[in-house]
């Protein structure tokens, strides 16, 4: 019972940091965008970056669950 816990804890705190980073950086792109039509393809580039490396937190994350709940 423990470990179940431990582990839906891991990832529940994991995943809502990235999720609130993902929410916030496309929001910030849309913006920036609606401002800067011109500038679309340099702020979604940086766009795609910056989710794809809060997605990795929330990888490392489920990583961690999984190491918890088999060792």
């Amino acid at each position: 019972m423990d470990k179940s816990l431990a582990v839906a804890i891991a990832i529940a705190v994991g995943a809502i940091g990235p999720a609130i980073a993902i929410g916030l950086i496309a929001g910030h792109a849309m913006d920036a965008i609606g401002r800067n039509p011109e500038a679309t393809s340099k702020v979604q580039t940086a766009m795609i970056l910056g989710m794809a490396f809060a997605e990795a937190i929330a990888i490392y994350s489920l990583v961690v669950a999984l190491i918890i709940k088999f060792v």
